[in-house]
């Protein structure tokens, strides 16, 4: 019988390569007069956005650009900058967003090992990316982005983006690419040691990341979203295609602030959001007089360091509802998610503020996420005490790092992703984070998590952020140093604080030395502990 079953082959009519660019050309059609995008005074409909990257693409292959080819783009979030989510793969070519915050000589890196044809850039960033171009010894061509709303800055391109616009096709075909694992994106790592890995995606991961989010979040047609998320990073965790399928309106902010993500929830009715934990500590310490009312709910998915109970505590209190979930520039995105149980609406409130700091389970497109011993590849118990590392298996795993086959196969070995997270495992299946393995703090033998020494401290009230990493010391080897970022006004010391841990901590968890200071952060808000530990070991060298 099994001949029968082998018989059939792919055809036309049954299998068609899958590409997050159908949910465009789909929304276009069926809402085409609904607002797509909001930037401050501009606004799109779904018809017009598509009108747009039509006409984009097809200037971008007049250009030259086509399959396989690289097309860097620095750039806040704007219209532009999500049109060129759809745009740049149009003509069968790899989109390269940048982080907006590196400096010169990581942009010159990253236009070479990436192999980039074009540069996008706004002309906020022209002076980064012409020392990238001087650094590199050769201008590549570029295009500008003039936001009339933006800071300026010189123009270093032949062309500007309106341009683009107005020259290009609105007949151009609009097709997916023929093979579905053909690259969509290329987004290099944060590079906190050594250069940034280049992480390539492809359309199936894409397709199956923004059709497994609505699920995940129980997202409803026509979601009112604002993009707090910066485009650069995971390709903003892929919502630019998510919107587009629940043919949401996009209300794009150049710039975060707490009182601006009141003004935008207040004015346009925002109903979801995502960021980073420091977006939530932003809005728990906006100053009263700079929050506008919020009179509906608001539902925000928080990625990025594990966020302190405490935290999301706080941003409940302001009626917002918060979404733990989990993943890597190398997933897309989030992959797993602390999906809330009923029986813990009976808990306390710290209680459920301590379930919700969970990494949770997996999303529904994600194959297969566990923690294994890394010794012997293993499943750990599920007893919410047994370290391993999480592993992850699925669709929406990158290809592979770009011109790095030996770091692709070391990330692969083992048949799963290797996330390089410490984690436990609960007895109801739920993922914990305890730190990356390279954060673990190993004092005099025992193992301390910084994730838990910083939630505590997260419990001060006059606390807004705090990173925990190791302190080399003669006697134990290494043992806490935490540097903290406090309320503006405070009066608190490190004895204070020290004081303060000494009734939440045991005494080989608390911190020998408390810094007050402001934390170094990267552009999604990711506090880098990798500056925090120089300065650590250089504190050390100092006293010697």
């Amino acid at each position: 019988m099994k001949q029968h079953y082998d018989a059939f082959a792919k055809a036309s009519a049954n299998h068609v390569p899958l590409s997050p660019l159908s949910f465009l050309e789909r929304t276009a059609a069926i809402f085409p007069d609904r607002t797509a995008l909001i930037y401050n005074d501009r606004r799109f409909t779904w018809a017009e956005v598509m009108d747009r990257v039509r006409r984009v693409a097809s200037s971008l292959t007049q250009l030259g650009i086509g399959p396989g080819d690289t097309v860097s783009v620095m750039a806040a979030n704007t219209p532009e900058l999500f049109e060129l989510h759809y745009a740049v793969p149009l003509t069968g070519a790899v989109l390269n967003t940048i982080n907006t915050r590196l400096e010169p000589e990581t942009v010159a890196y990253i236009l070479d090992h990436g192999d980039a044809r074009l540069v996008i850039a706004d002309t906020a960033f022209s002076a980064v990316m012409q020392s990238a171009f001087q650094l590199n010894g050769k201008a590549l061509p570029a295009i500008d982005i003039v936001d009339p709303d933006g800071p300026g800055g010189e123009r270093i391109g032949s062309e500007t983006y309106e341009e683009l616009v107005a020259a290009g096709d609105p007949g151009f075909a609009f097709a997916g690419p023929d093979d579905e694992w053909a690259a969509l994106a290329l987004n290099y790592t944060s590079g906190t040691s050594g250069r940034p890995k280049g992480v390539v995606y492809h359309h199936r991961g894409a397709y199956l990341m923004a059709m497994g989010t609505p699920v995940a979040w129980e997202l409803p047609r026509h979601p009112v979203y604002l993009y707090s998320v910066p485009m650069f990073h995971c390709n903003g965790w892929c919502h630019a295609w998510t919107m587009t399928l629940m043919a949401g309106t996009i209300v794009l902010i150049r710039q975060i602030t707490g009182e601006a993500v009141f003004r935008l929830i207040a004015e346009h009715g925002i109903t979801h959001l995502g960021g980073a934990p420091i977006v939530l500590s932003m809005l728990i310490n906006t100053p009263e007089a700079q929050r506008a009312s919020v009179p509906h709910k608001v539902k925000i998915l928080t990625a990025g360091a594990p966020p302190p109970a405490a935290v999301l505590a706080g941003v409940k209190k302001l009626g917002f509802e918060v979404m733990q979930v989990y993943g890597l520039t190398e997933t897309y995105g989030h992959v797993a998610q602390c999906l809330w149980q009923e029986d813990w609406d009976a808990l306390a409130p710290d209680a459920q503020a301590e379930r919700q700091s969970w990494q949770g389970v997996v999303f529904p497109m994600t194959e297969t996420i566990d923690v294994v011993d890394r010794d012997n590849g293993r499943p750990v118990p599920h007893d919410g005490e047994t370290q391993g590392e999480i592993v992850i298996r699925g669709n929406t795993v990158m290809k592979g790092y770009y011109k790095n086959p030996e770091a692709t196969a070391e990330a692969f070995s083992g048949g799963a992703f290797k996330s390089g997270d410490a984690a436990v495992r609960h007895p109801n299946g739920y993922i914990q984070i305890r730190d990356r393995l390279k954060d673990v703090i190993i004092s005099g033998g025992e193992n301390i998590s910084s994730v838990e020494v910083e939630g505590i401290l997260h419990r001060h009230p006059d606390v807004v952020l705090a990173a925990v990493v190791a302190l080399p010391d003669e006697k134990w080897g290494e043992v806490p140093c935490a540097f903290v970022e406090l309320k503006e006004g405070s009066r608190e010391t490190e004895d204070s604080l020290i004081a303060f841990c000494k009734g939440h901590m045991a005494g080989f968890k608390r911190p020998k030395k408390i810094v007050l200071t402001e934390l170094p952060k990267t552009a999604t808000g990711k506090i880098q502990k990798y500056v925090l530990r120089q300065e650590a070991r250089a504190m050390t060298e100092t006293t010697r």
